[in-house]
């Protein structure tokens, strides 16, 4: 995996909605100024960091 989702940096929510958003507002903003290839790859990056860090994490028990 290239993120971990039990690291403690990703512990609080909003660390986790952030990073996923803010990829995502990126991947809108680059579609948004006509570059499509910034716009995948971000949001690509988006996907893949909501998947780890809301589907796969383990939360501590």
């Amino acid at each position: 995996m290239m993120v971990d989702p039990n690291a403690p940096f990703f512990r609080h929510l909003w660390v986790r909605v952030a990073s996923v958003v803010l990829p995502l507002a990126w991947a809108v903003l680059e579609l948004w100024t006509g570059n499509p290839f910034w716009a995948i790859l971000f949001g690509g990056a988006a996907l893949y960091l909501a998947l780890a860090l809301f589907v796969w994490r383990r939360p501590e028990g």
